[in-house]
């Protein structure tokens, strides 16, 4: 029986890994029936607490039980997108008994605490918080019911459960961290928690860390700091104070500049991204060392252990005949969805991730008689698929989304699947000769998708940005789109370049090597499983965060 009164981890922790450390993020994809996850970020930290559990680490994560999920993703009538929104019930979480109050808006909340315990899905001990309780009015309720919801209040809302439910969740646990983690800044209000915990800024800032995601000053998130403190966001704390502890003026509350400024480390998500984070808050004062650490994702989840074994022992037919099985078992579901049967032996380039503009889904689709070109090659065809949520309010990535929808229509070999979540991106992955990776650089922090296309048995196709500046070797575990000067471009002369050397690339490298040289093929692919295993999985990741993030007590 779980005491919650005096939590520890359900196991006994390694001495490596001793010191005790609340993992915050708003969002986790531990497992597919777990709909808690949005994308990336998602992805990033199940894979976390997957590996802590793997390394036996003293880590717990602190999260939000969203009672709809992000969103269910079906199509209307003419097969485009469709953002519906179903009740989720969970009969693997338990009900800690825990039962609090946060003050929202001048009005008392209740928070009600789940757990999901290591064993279910193998990760370390999880927390979830809700306020989808009967004691609560209706729209308290909805704080937990939309994952990253619409109205600026109840974003808001949703960041103070976070943070400050969270923090006193720990308290209510008796768990008491040595580290507290925030992944993203949206829980940087357990600051204002720990303040009145520890009582200055110095004691929060001993036991405080912080991961940014956002690789432009203009992603991080900024509210009205005036409403703000009128929906109780800095927990008492006037706004004199506020301004005084966080060094901001103005109206706007910038949630990562408050995050930097109460964390003793702070630490971007690949090399790159950290240059790029660090030139981007030099400005600022009282900021901490920007460390990097490259996001990864966890071999045990992700990997198709069988193309592992056929690589380990050279046995090239089996491997083949695995990774041709695994493109025939993934597009049945594809053909399930939009009644395109695809051909296992056809070069197959897989697009899927969260659907954002910057991230050019259509790109290879704006030169449309090159595109067909390519996809209609008699002796060595090529066929395509899209996948991906886009933000259910944004509506410019929607209309891109079922823009692809409607080009589809035209072609058999070309299909737009939905429903982009843990288990569909694990299948589209095994389905793909080619992980086509396109964003504007240098928008992608690190772009984790890549690493376990890589895990099964497919070859990164990308613009040179995130972890993949770390990881490609171009001809021998992946290609690249050449690069420019982007500073010196504007946008349409920026992804004008990039669309014309994607298909260059295409056109002189990658197809005529598949088609015309199996072998050289094969080698790089294996390469490409050999080295991601080498430096991008997630044991790697969660080491290195103990040893420089939580270990390292430096200020």
């Amino acid at each position: 029986m779980t005491d919650f009164q005096n939590f520890s981890v359900p196991y006994t922790p390694s001495v490596a890994y001793s010191e005790k450390v609340a993992y915050f993020s708003m969002e986790f994809a531990i497992h597919q029936p777990l709909k808690i996850y949005s994308g990336g970020l998602g992805f990033l930290s199940g894979s976390h607490l997957r590996s802590a559990y793997d390394l036996k680490q003293n880590l717990i994560g602190i999260g939000i039980l969203w009672k709809y999920g992000y969103y269910d993703q079906g199509r209307n009538q003419d097969q485009t997108l469709k953002p519906e929104w179903f009740e989720k019930t969970y009969s693997f979480l338990v009900d800690t008994g825990i039962k609090f109050q946060i003050e929202v808006h001048s009005s008392p909340v209740w928070v009600k605490a789940f757990y999901l315990p290591p064993e279910t899905f193998g990760s370390a001990p999880l927390f979830l918080l809700s306020t989808d309780t009967p004691e609560n009015d209706y729209l308290s309720q909805t704080i937990t019911h939309k994952l990253y919801d619409s109205d600026v209040a109840g974003k808001i809302a949703q960041f103070m459960l976070l943070g400050l439910g969270g923090a006193k969740l720990l308290d209510k646990l008796n768990f008491n961290p040595d580290v507290y983690h925030l992944n993203e800044a949206h829980g940087v209000s357990a600051i204002f928690h720990l303040m009145r915990k520890f009582g200055s800024k110095s004691a929060v800032k001993k036991q405080l860390v912080f991961t940014t995601h956002t690789p432009e000053e203009a992603g991080n998130e900024k509210h009205d700091i005036y409403l703000c403190e009128k929906m109780g966001y800095f927990n008492g704390f006037s706004l004199s104070e506020v301004r005084s502890l966080t060094g901001m003026s103005g109206d706007l509350f910038n949630h990562s500049l408050a995050a930097f400024r109460f964390a003793r480390k702070a630490n971007g998500v690949s090399k790159l991204h950290g240059e790029v984070s660090r030139h981007m808050w030099e400005n600022y004062e009282d900021i901490p060392e920007i460390t990097s650490i490259t996001n990864s994702q966890n071999y045990h989840y992700w990997a198709d252990k069988q193309l592992y074994k056929y690589l380990d022992e050279n046995d090239k037919d089996r491997f083949d005949d695995r990774k041709y099985f695994l493109k025939k078992r993934a597009f049945e579901i594809v053909a399930d969805q939009t009644g395109k049967l695809l051909d296992p032996s056809i070069l197959t380039i897989v697009w899927a991730r969260r659907f954002a503009s910057y991230k050019r889904p259509d790109l290879l689709t704006r030169d449309l008689k090159r595109f067909e070109k390519l996809i209609n090659n008699p002796s060595k065809p090529v066929q395509f698929i899209w996948a991906g949520k886009p933000y259910p309010m944004d509506y410019g990535a929607i209309s891109v989304f079922n823009q692809l929808v409607h080009l589809s229509k035209k072609y058999p070999n070309v299909a737009v699947c939905v429903g982009y979540e843990l288990a569909l991106s694990k299948r589209l992955k095994q389905a793909s000769d080619i992980w086509l990776n396109n964003p504007r650089v240098p928008r992608e922090a690190s772009g984790t998708s890549g690493m376990t296309a890589a895990m099964n048995g497919a070859v990164n196709f990308s613009t040179f940005d995130g972890w993949i500046c770390e990881f490609a070797k171009h001809g021998k575990n992946s290609f690249i789109v050449p690069t420019a000067d982007y500073k010196k471009m504007n946008i349409p002369e920026q992804d004008d370049f990039d669309l014309n050397n994607l298909f260059q690339v295409l056109e002189e490298e990658i197809v005529p090597t598949y088609y015309d040289d199996p072998t050289a093929w094969r080698n790089i692919v294996q390469n490409g499983m050999r080295e991601v295993v080498e430096n991008f999985e997630s044991d790697r990741m969660a080491k290195e965060y103990y040893e420089l993030m939580y270990q390292d007590k430096k200020l």
